[in-house]
């Protein structure tokens, strides 16, 4: 079973909770469309966060995230300099990883560079969409041949966490790919 029946008579993607925050994600986020540089860098580096963890234990700390990384305003992320590294690894607020921070910190000066030389992150990413947005039928697939990909070539321009999993959770995250399953309200919706 793909979907399952939740109290408010609706069915959603089986992969939820009864988490009243992780519900409004699901039926307010999850899947939607989104676009821009800033908007872009930060759902990489909340995906790069989640490696390794459940979605849930980021989204409940996102507005921790957005408070440790000023708001994922880029120029404000890439002039971070050690300490306030150290001091990030005592914020509860986030996940306390030096890999983690560290990456996001050097991912922000990749994407000002990106920016210094007339290109986008949200357009390169966008760029990897693959032409069937919605799979007939549903698949607990974690990657994808575009992921795979646009993994590659964050890669090879130096960014960090970006593995084809981590990229292809983007990608649903996004709105590039439409991964409700069959039978859950919002696939029709999107």
């Amino acid at each position: 079973m793909h979907t399952k029946h939740f109290e408010d008579g609706l069915e959603r993607c089986s992969w939820l909770n009864n988490d009243p925050t992780y519900i409004d994600y699901h039926d307010q986020e999850w899947g939607v469309e989104v676009r821009g540089d800033r908007e872009i860098y930060e759902r990489i580096t909340l995906e790069g966060f989640q490696a390794g963890l459940s979605w849930i234990s980021i989204l409940k700390r996102r507005e921790g995230f957005r408070s440790a990384f000023k708001n994922f305003e880029l120029e404000s992320v890439a002039a971070m300099t050690q300490t306030d590294v150290e001091r990030l690894m005592l914020d509860v607020g986030i996940i306390r990883n030096r890999a983690k921070i560290l990456s996001t910190i050097q991912n922000a000066k990749l994407v000002l560079e990106m920016q210094a030389r007339g290109e986008s992150i949200s357009d390169l990413v966008w760029s990897f969409q693959p032409e069937v947005r919605q799979r007939e039928e549903f698949s607990w697939l974690a990657t994808s041949p575009e992921s795979a990909a646009l993994s590659k070539e964050l890669r090879l321009r130096g960014f960090g966490f970006v593995g084809p999993t981590t990229m292809y959770a983007m990608m649903q995250a996004i709105g590039m790919v439409k991964d409700h399953a069959p039978g859950c309200f919002r696939r029709a919706e999107l």
